[in-house]
């Protein structure tokens, strides 16, 4: 069974409301990615002033980072509307995509959330229809069976994955526009955290904003789970107004360190350094260990790892650095290995 994680970058069924609510609209209240966002400007004004659709558009990066909040704010700018939204595990086979893909008018988009789980049947099928807007559909079967052509309504295609890497090169070719989100930095998302406690009308003192930023692991879907959980402890514990005592008090509560890692991810730290002694351990040694799900590791755990270089990977695999020796207060008594770093890249 799974393990709850109050920092995962997942969305949670409960929070949906709340985090609906605090999604940006438009593009002018997107804080930060400010490249792709400038980059996304002027490929939607150049549009818009040509009177077409934007060209479909790949988005990647960790969960949480807000391509699904993106990918509705193009559809907003592009379109007036939001998008019609699915994702790769649901389109099974090639008639549902096909019930989406002829409802939609002119201009519309159509966003696919984990679009590297397509089947492959479908996602070939979706070839024509992102070229041409045009799809060849079996209708009945056997020696009965006939191809008819539809035409399509001109739409745009955004696709969102976690895994750019599982994408076919015949999928990714396909995308006009390719972007990359990276984690926020700490002032972003304390500028994204001031927006949402106005919007939560959570009162809030000194540089309370700031401490919750320090342990969102460069995600706003964490920085704001973390706001509505210091929230509670406030309201329940500092007569309802956060400050940085409080911020504090209510994280050590929930288990999650300065650095924002929570039990799941000193875990990972303590095995890989323990078990392990310290690497290099291979992915699915390492969660057979830890009783865990490879995937779970892969996109939930590894990547801030990564990012906050506590783990690196080397060719005989994970390794952990000086400082996950010191922040889990093991003695570090090996030499560095940075010369075997084949990869540090998340994707």
């Amino acid at each position: 069974m799974a393990r709850e994680r109050i920092i995962s970058s997942a969305s949670v069924e409960p929070d949906k409301p709340v985090d609906a609510a605090l999604r940006p609209v438009y593009l002018d209240e997107m804080i930060g990615q400010s490249s792709v966002l400038e980059k996304l400007n002027i490929a939607m004004s150049a549009a818009k002033q040509r009177g077409e659709s934007i060209e479909h558009i790949l988005l990647d990066g960790p969960p949480g980072l807000g391509k699904t909040t993106l990918a509705n704010v193009i559809a907003r700018e592009m379109t007036g509307k939001t998008p019609r939204i699915t994702s790769g595990p649901s389109l099974t086979k090639q008639a549902d995509l096909m019930a989406l893909l002829t409802n939609l008018d002119a201009g519309d988009v159509l966003f696919i959330d984990e679009i590297h789980r397509l089947p492959t049947i479908v996602e070939e099928f979706l070839y024509p229809a992102m070229e041409d807007f045009r799809v060849d559909f079996t209708i009945e079967g056997g020696m009965s069976g006939r191809v008819v052509n539809f035409s399509l309504n001109r739409f745009t295609l955004i696709g969102a994955t976690t895994r750019a890497g599982l994408l076919s090169n015949a999928m990714r070719d396909r995308f006009g526009h390719r972007y990359h989100l990276e984690f926020y930095s700490a002032a972003d998302l304390t500028k994204i955290l001031l927006r949402s406690a106005k919007l939560l009308k959570v009162a809030h003192a000194g540089d309370a904003l700031e401490a919750i930023a320090s342990r969102s692991r460069g995600t706003p879907r964490v920085a704001n789970r973390l706001l509505k959980r210091v929230r509670d402890y406030a309201q329940v514990r500092a007569d309802g107004v956060m400050t940085s005592v409080v911020v504090n008090e209510a994280l050590d509560i929930q288990q999650i360190d300065s650095y924002g890692l929570d039990e799941l991810d000193r875990a990972f730290l303590t095995a890989l350094i323990k078990v392990y002694k310290g690497g290099p351990a291979g992915i699915e040694a390492l969660a057979a260990t830890m009783g865990e799900e490879r995937d779970t590791l892969e996109d939930v755990v590894e990547p801030y790892l990564l990012q906050i270089g506590f783990v690196i990977r080397t060719r005989q695999g994970r390794q952990a650095t000086r400082e996950a020796y010191e922040h889990i207060g093991v003695k570090h008594d090996r030499g560095e290995t940075a010369g075997d770093v084949v990869e540090t890249s998340l994707f």
